[in-house]
């Protein structure tokens, strides 16, 4: 089911400063960034507060990260308390992915399946790192860390809520006890 397009869905979250002229350095919740670079409006969300509309007037990739400063708010006083803000963005603004792509709220909670284990538990969790994105699966095996890497992931069945994967041996630690 997809989001209503006014729907707000979690980017990333403000995880400092960058500079003196008010740029928060975003640390995005998966690999792919590029969403942000062309939003139009952004929200910034502490806990549970009502979300904060925003106009992005300068975004830029960094390290990783985003780089962003807010119309009206271009100093590091002024975007110093926004430090530990989530990001939201309106499902409306994100781009389209590509057949084989997914983003995060598209995936979360998929029951994963392991060719030759059967189902290893929930996706739960994910990461990035300077390789690529590390899906976090809790199940009957405890906590798995998969590579979000074609060789390893197969498919995603989004009707049937799973993710087919063909993990290597040692992947899963407690496998040749079962």
């Amino acid at each position: 089911m997809k989001p209503e397009q006014d729907q707000l869905l979690v980017f990333g979250v403000v995880a400092g400063t960058h500079g003196l002229k008010g740029d928060l350095k975003v640390r995005p919740s998966s690999g792919d960034s590029d969403s942000l670079l062309e939003a139009p409006e952004i929200f910034l969300r502490r806990g549970t507060e009502v979300p904060v509309s925003h106009k992005p007037a300068r975004v830029a990739p960094h390290k990783g990260n985003i780089l962003l400063r807010l119309q009206g708010l271009e100093s590091i006083e002024a975007v110093q308390p926004l430090v530990g803000c989530e990001v939201l963005m309106r499902y409306g603004d994100l781009p389209d992915l590509a057949d084989d792509e997914f983003y995060w709220f598209e995936i979360e909670g998929l029951t994963v399946v392991d060719q030759s284990l059967g189902e290893i538990g929930i996706l739960e969790d994910m990461f990035s790192t300077a390789a690529h994105d590390i899906y976090v699966v809790r199940g009957r095996f405890g906590e798995i860390l998969i590579p979000a890497v074609d060789e390893f992931v197969l498919g995603v069945d989004q009707e049937e809520r799973r993710m087919t994967v063909d993990l290597p041996e040692g992947l899963v630690p407690d496998a040749d006890e079962v």
